[in-house]
């Protein structure tokens, strides 16, 4: 009898966890960033090559500093998916990558939302990504004229 309730309950947790995975994929995210750096609005395509280490200073001089969800939450493997068109260990490998060869530094990786926007807050030129429902009073990036991808 324990044998087959531990069965229920596993494949229900399975169940929810594919349940999970799916709507991540479906949340839209906010681009935030610090007041001094990011311009108030970028393309796709130039939000792509900064969040890849493409661009290494904004235009006012501001150092880029990169903030993300960690790679294993839902936030994260959805930013993987959709902005950077990758998954998470090819990410990882980006990152890795990038700064063996000296060419960039890795984005800060944060366990929850508030944390990474109190980083965003306290440190000029950083950017970052989060759900559109948790923003809180970060300066939002519009992408392609809309608050949210």
């Amino acid at each position: 009898m324990k044998a087959f309730l531990f069965k229920i309950v596993f494949i229900n947790l399975i169940v929810f966890t594919a349940y999970l995975s799916v709507k991540a994929q479906d949340m839209p995210l906010t681009i935030i960033a610090n007041s001094k750096g990011a311009p108030s609005e970028l393309t796709l395509g130039q939000l792509r090559a900064v969040l890849k280490g493409e661009k290494l200073r904004w235009d006012d001089g501001n150092k880029v500093t990169i903030a993300l969800m960690k790679t294993n939450t839902p936030i994260g493997m959805n930013t993987c998916k959709r902005l950077y068109n990758m998954t998470s260990n090819e990410l990882n490998k980006l990152f890795l990558a990038l700064v063996f060869q000296g060419k960039g530094e890795a984005p800060t990786f944060f366990n929850s939302v508030s944390e990474l926007q109190t980083f965003i807050n306290q440190t000029p030129g950083s950017i970052g990504i989060i759900e559109s429902n948790t923003t809180n009073n970060e300066r939002v990036i519009n992408v392609d004229g809309k608050k949210s991808i």
